[in-house]
């Protein structure tokens, strides 16, 4: 899978550069935005927007949702180079969706250095995040696969309802993350996933179907898919950052007990409270509402979520749906290779290791 990935990343890359150029000019700026009324600053719109999105594109990330989205049109008979510019959209979003996470959550670090709203001001990263929603639909619109307008037009639909079920999640999670106890229960947890992660899968998914002209069953077993995939992915990203924090490895990307000095709500943390002891489910919820929150009190979490069994939970869960997201393209047409690979991808984000 990694080769997969490292194959695609390249293209992925220059694709978004097409859509989002390192060092935009003012032909650029009027071809993508429509002519100024009076005169654009090229060097502003740089240093604004397209400096700190590449700064944080090239700092990694593997994008795995761009190339499940070629693999998906590849494994559907059609040509991935011809729809490598949609592959974009959702990778482009995603990117814009932890920057703004980011500034939300108050996170230090992003993929190993500091989050971009500590680099640049919230004011930057903010305004980024955001045009980062925005500037995909400048894929659509340009039609560079020359979809009809019918399609065209399910693509911008798929879009806006998929994009509003995100925020509906971070919603929910904003919420959770400033209460101090934990009152939610598993399911209202996984929802938040479908929602906030998912959406971004089922993007993918849908999006594969739409431009290849799939039938419905088709493009909902896709989106099933990719939205089951993206959950256990969430879980799976989750789990590693307490291990990440237990051997304090330096190549995670974020800082040491990063989601428990958040005081963010997993899975882990809702079983923990759950079956804990009622004196050991208060102290974690204590840990985690902290403002000052030490290591010390990190590893003490941890513990509390190893006695409990949560990480294993966890773990078995993520499996769990990696198996039923595999279950959802029994009936999907692909050729056995992109069969093979879409397959592996469940594994992946689940058994990954950074």
């Amino acid at each position: 899978m990694r080769e997969t990935l490292a194959e695609w990343r390249p293209a992925v890359d220059d694709a978004i550069a097409r859509v989002l150029p390192r060092d935009p000019d003012e032909e650029y700026v009027a071809e993508f935005f429509g002519d100024a009324r009076y005169e654009y600053d090229a060097d502003a719109i740089a240093a604004g927007l397209h400096d700190p999105v590449w700064d944080l594109l090239d700092r990694g990330g593997k994008r795995w949702r761009a190339v499940a989205f070629l693999r998906i049109v590849e494994g559907l008979g059609s040509d991935p180079e011809r729809f490598l510019p949609y592959a974009t959209v959702p990778e482009i979003l995603h990117n814009g969706t932890i920057i703004v996470d980011d500034v939300e959550d108050g996170a230090t670090l992003r993929r190993g250095e500091d989050a971009l709203h500590h680099r640049y001001g919230e004011d930057v990263a903010l305004n980024a995040g955001n045009a980062l929603y925005f500037i995909p639909l400048k894929v659509v619109s340009r039609n560079p696969a020359g979809l009809d307008d019918a399609t065209k037009l399910a693509v911008y639909e798929m879009l806006t309802e998929e994009l509003n079920r995100t925020h509906l999640g971070q919603g929910m999670d904003i919420h959770w993350h400033n209460e101090d106890g934990i009152d939610i229960t598993e399911t209202e947890y996984m929802e938040m996933c479908a929602c906030k992660t998912g959406c971004l899968g089922r993007i993918v998914g849908r999006l594969a179907a739409i431009v290849t002209h799939q039938p419905p069953a088709i493009e909902n077993a896709l989106a099933d898919y990719m939205e089951t995939l993206c959950i256990a992915f969430q879980i799976g990203d989750d789990i590693l950052d307490i291990e990440h924090s237990l051997d304090r490895a330096g190549d995670f990307g974020k800082a040491f007990g990063n989601d428990i000095h958040e005081g963010k709500k997993t899975l882990m943390t809702v079983h923990a409270v759950e079956n804990a002891d009622p004196a050991a489910a208060e102290r974690l919820e204590t840990i985690l509402a902290s403002d000052d929150t030490t290591d010390e009190m990190v590893l003490e979490a941890i513990d509390i979520l190893q006695e409990t069994g949560s990480l294993s939970y966890a773990r078995e869960r993520a499996l769990d749906l990696a198996a039923d997201a595999r279950d959802h393209l029994a009936d999907v047409p692909l050729t056995p290779d992109a069969q093979a690979d879409l397959e592996e991808f469940t594994r992946f984000v689940v058994e990954r290791d950074v």
